[in-house]
């Protein structure tokens, strides 16, 4: 068996002879089926009888005689040396009972070999939780033992625990050599198949490798058993017609043991090398690792962590489960997908589509290991070859996000425990007095009656109804909580969600095919099957109901891993391999029913065990189009649990969050990669969700929070209030003033979100992204842009005045007074008091603002400020896409205005790319220009004279009382 060599991507070569091997050839070589083989093959006993007759014929040379031979044959020695068996045939072992000479040699050699694999390139050969591993273990699977520590008379290592994993595939463990490779009308076809069973159940020994060059940019493999339909992940994605003809990269296929390598064609860097370690392909066990070029690498979510991902041996689990935000553990969403960053600047990414329970390792070799107990293997690789090309490449695949209403960007307000709905009118009301804008109000499941669906308290809740009508009357909306599960022990035929949902069959099942029973907060319930399109239907008539009751404009769809009080059911679930499959990742709770229903759960399209993870995203896209059909504009929906294509759907907040500083810091690595998993609608709940909140820590989070692209506070029942006003006069100012610069940024975060709908780009964006040839910006989770432009710099700590930030090399603008500072990249000490969020624009930008207002309603229709900053040679650019704010599908159906800004040589223009009616509602009524390095002595506008004002220790140039129609192209110009 051919070595899987431990080395760095750059030290693999691969022959041109072993790639002549594997050249495609038109007709299929024929290889016999392989005959099922344990392991640890049976070695064949030794016969007695040839012994015997080696020990004559040596006899006879000796003494010289037959007759002296016979004597000795007769009356041997009792005491002679055993005979030595011969070597053992390749994969076989020798019987320990006879293990001498050659045998000890022989394992000699293999303990050589095993100890000369760096500790960084060792892959965990025994994975299992909650087991002490030994050596007889250990080797029974044919692999390496060594402790990574000196060894005691018993050292083990309990396997799952992080770290350099003490048992590890040796250098000839088994695995897949490719016997035929053809030509397809995308790629190459291959046929692999294995002599030896490994040591999970259901291996598949013939499988079949399909590679697909589908763009310049993207390759697409998929690993499937010819013999067998597997479960795949239901969400569309492009169909590819021709292969791509000059593509960034380079597949090279090794035959014996079968892997592959994907090279950047332009650098030869190594973006996937497959040969570090065996693949495996089991009906619930499927396993492949890569090497990688760096370990810099982001997104695989749904964790809480850095945005860089840590490589001291960390395991990151996939499987949605409902537990607030904590390190390494599976959290409510699975997005298994990469961004990975290349020497000099190039980045690349991966996405396994896949939805079975999964770990993801990450060793410092720099490795990767994906390891899922079901479905197939089907994984894109995209070339970027920056940043934000990857991303709009992923997104391509799986949908780019939706374009939000307009009051989706504005502040929104809820609390569980507002108890009343008068309470809930009160906040309201109080935010108005103040003059603290406030676009959406919530309700929590405390609005409803007995916690259940499409209900609310008639007695506690009465002026509900009333209250949303008030909300309406001031441009405001109304959201409210849906969780799915249903409650299935009321009275029949006193409630109708769930009469009904028996009626047409919309439950999830058990494995006996009876509606499985959980419970959460209305008690026993039921859970609907989003994965069946009769229950979308069902869902869509009571919202409907419920609709006309409470005209709520939005639903907030929570507790959708799915969540269960109980682990399964009621009568909880079968003992199978579907409930302990062989090999279970890292879930919390150690069980895939764990919190959720059974994985033995029948949907209409497949068992539980393979859509858990989906049901928040099957929920998503029935709640999504119901909200169409009943208000008839763009859906706002924000849901716990995701996966990949969520974002076509709804947004995402962060979860049950806590009011510690921590939190606060943690909020923007959870922000920033649900922007590189397609998902920019998206925000931590502003001074936690959890504990009691500190006036301090609530100002600087409401700061940070007004640079959420979803921006909402919400707190537990029982927790202090912990809106603005529920605080000093100082912080409610603060909070206030935060609050209003957002509302003025409106025209840029809006125009951010259409970039992001039509082209699949970040809204709240890394660093890194815009400076990939700045390896300082890799890791910078405390900052982070507003697209292109606008840099954040939070306050993180308690107690402090300042904040110290990262600027890479470069032009910077104090948002708020236009003075400039050069930076060489560098960290630089701010100023930070209680009341201000350090912002600062990046040269060459233009960007639109608007006096702000108490809702997006009314600050949408002030009069535009542009802000230009300029480079060096004067010269700045800016984009704005407007529309009616909420009609669907503008974009689409080319009801839509977009403009775009351009200064150079100390002249602005406008220039109306595309026209349309809400251009004409707006005016241009003044520009500010950062960097003016002298006063100008006159100032045109549109080739006439106008006023201007000059601060000359600023080099800032503002120009008023333009009164310009957006909708028509201009000019400004000074001289």
């Amino acid at each position: 068996m051919v070595s899987y060599k431990r080395l760095n991507p750059e030290d693999v070569q691969f022959s041109s002879g072993v790639l002549s091997e594997v050249r495609p050839v038109q007709e299929e070589v024929a290889v016999p089926e392989p005959e099922e083989a344990s392991l640890l093959p049976r070695r064949p006993p030794c016969s007695v009888t040839t012994g015997l007759l080696v020990i004559g014929c040596l006899l006879l040379l000796l003494c010289g005689g037959w007759l002296m031979g016979t004597v000795f044959w007769l009356h041997g020695s009792s005491n002679q040396q055993p005979h030595k068996p011969p070597p053992p045939a390749s994969g076989q072992t020798p019987d320990s009972k006879v293990q001498t000479g050659v045998d000890d040699a022989a394992a000699a050699a293999r303990r050589d070999a095993c100890s000369r694999t760096p500790a960084e390139w060792r892959f965990d050969c025994y994975p299992e939780r909650s087991v002490v591993v030994t050596r007889e273990l250990c080797e029974a699977r044919n692999c390496c033992f060594i402790p990574v520590s000196p060894p005691s008379s018993s050292a083990t290592r309990p396997s799952g625990k992080n770290g350099v994993p003490w048992c590890f595939y040796s250098q000839d463990f088994p695995s897949y050599s490719l016997v035929s490779l053809n030509d397809t009308v995308l790629g190459q076809k291959g046929k692999l198949v294995k002599d030896v069973k490994t040591y999970y159940p259901g291996d598949i020994l013939t499988v079949e490798a399909e590679i697909r060059y589908e763009t310049d940019t993207r390759l697409r493999v998929r690993i499937t058993d010819p013999s067998s339909s597997r479960f795949e992940v239901p969400i569309a994605v492009p169909p590819a017609t021709k292969k791509a003809e000059n593509p960034d990269y380079v597949v090279e296929i090794s035959k014996q043991p079968f892997s592959l390598v994907v090279k950047r064609k332009s650098t030869g860097a190594v973006l996937l090398n497959t040969a570090v370690a065996p693949l495996f392909y089991a009906d619930q066990f499927l396993q492949f690792s890569t090497s990688l070029p760096s370990e810099f690498v982001y997104g695989l979510g749904e964790h809480r962590s850095t945005f860089l991902h840590d490589f001291s041996w960390n395991t990151l689990t996939m499987w949605a489960r409902d537990v607030p935000p904590t390190e390494k553990t599976n959290l409510y969403g699975v997005h298994p997908f990469y961004l990975a960053m290349e020497d000099g600047g190039n980045a690349h990414g991966f996405f396994l589509l896949n939805s079975n329970a999964m770990d993801v390792v990450l060793q410092p070799s720099p490795a990767l290991t994906w390891r899922t107990i079901g479905g197939i293997l089907d994984f894109y690789v995209f070339l970027g070859p920056n940043p934000g090309s990857v991303i709009e490449q992923y997104l391509e695949v799986i949908g780019r996000p939706a374009m939000p209403i307009y009051w989706a960007l504005g502040y929104h307000l809820c609390r569980w425990g507002y108890s009343t709905s008068n309470n809930t009118w009160e906040v309201v009301k109080s935010l108005r007095n103040y003059g603290i804008p406030q676009d959406v109000q919530w309700n929590d499941i405390d609005y409803m009656d007995k916690s259940m669906d499409f209900t609310y308290d008639l007695t506690k809740f009465d002026t509900l109804p009333d209250l949303v009508k008030d909300l309406h009357a001031h441009n405001q909306r109304y959201v409210v909580m849906m969780d799915p599960a249903i409650s299935s022990t009321q009275p029949e035929g006193s409630y109708w969600p769930f009469d009904e949902g028996l009626k047409r069959g919309v439950f999830i099942k058990d494995a006996d095919g009876k509606t499985l029973i959980g419970k959460v907060w209305p008690g026993l319930t039921a859970y609907p099957d989003f994965s069946d399109e009769v229950t979308h239907e069902w869902w869509y008539d009571n919202l409907q109901k419920f609709h006309e009751k409470v005209p709520f404009d939005g639903l907030w769809i929570d507790m959708n891993e799915p969540s269960n009080f109980l682990d399964g059911s009621t009568n909880g679930c079968p003992s199978n391999s579907l409930e302990n499959p062989p090999y279970t990742p890292g879930v919390l709770g150690g069980l895939l029913r764990a919190k959720t229903v059974c994985a033995t759960a029948q949907q209409k399209m497949s068992i539980h065990y393979n859509m858990h993870s989906l049901y928040g995203l099957m929920e998503a896209k029935a709640s999504a189009s119901a909200l169409k059909r009943i208000v008839a504009k763009r859906p706002f929906l924000i849901s716990r649990s995701t996966f990949p294509s969520q974002g076509m759907y709804s947004g995402h907040w962060l979860g049950d969050n806590r009011s510690l500083w921590k939190d606060l810091y943690t909020s923007i690595a959870g922000m920033l990669t649900f922007n590189l998993l397609g998902i920019p609608l998206v925000g931590a709940d502003v001074c936690g969700f959890s504990e009691e909140p500190e006036e301090e820590l609530c100002v600087r989070w409401t700061q940070l929070g007004a640079f959420y692209p979803f921006t909402r506070n919400h707190n537990a029942i029982d927790m202090k209030p912990q809106d603005p006003t529920a605080f000093s006069p100082m912080a409610r100012t603060a909070m206030k003033q935060a609050l209003l610069l957002r509302y003025s940024l409106f025209p840029v975060l809006y125009t951010l979100f259409h970039h992001a709908h039509v082209h699949g780009h970040t809204v709240a964006r890394p660093l890194m992204f815009e400076f990939t040839s700045d390896v300082k910006t890799y890791g910078i989770d405390k900052q982070f842009l507003w697209g292109k432009s606008l840099l954040v710099t939070p306050v993180l700590d308690p107690g402090v005045d300042y904040v110290v930030g990262y600027f890479p090399e470069g032009l910077w603008y104090d948002y708020y007074t236009g003075i400039s500072m050069r930076s060489k990249g560098e960290e630089v000490k701010l100023q930070a008091p209680l009341d201000k969020i350090n912002l600062h624009l990046r040269e060459g930008f233009v960007i639109p603002i608007q006096t702000p207002n108490l809702t997006l309603w009314v600050s949408s229709g002030q009069p535009l400020h542009l802000v230009s900053a300029l480079s060096d040679d004067g010269s700045a650019s800016g984009d704005l896409f407007w529309d009616d704010g909420e009609s669907i599908d503008t974009y689409e159906t080319d009801q839509y205005a977009y403009i775009i800004f351009n200064v150079t040589q100390k002249v602005m223009t406008s220039q109306v790319l595309h026209s349309n009616v809400e251009a004409t509602y707006i005016t241009v009524e003044s520009a500010s220009f950062y960097g003016v390095k002298e006063k100008p002595n006159k100032v045109l506008v549109n080739s006439q004279d106008a006023p201007f004002t000059y601060r000359e220790n600023q080099q800032v140039l503002v120009v008023t009382e333009l009164g310009l129609n957006l909708s028509r192209n201009f000019t400004i110009s000074w001289m």
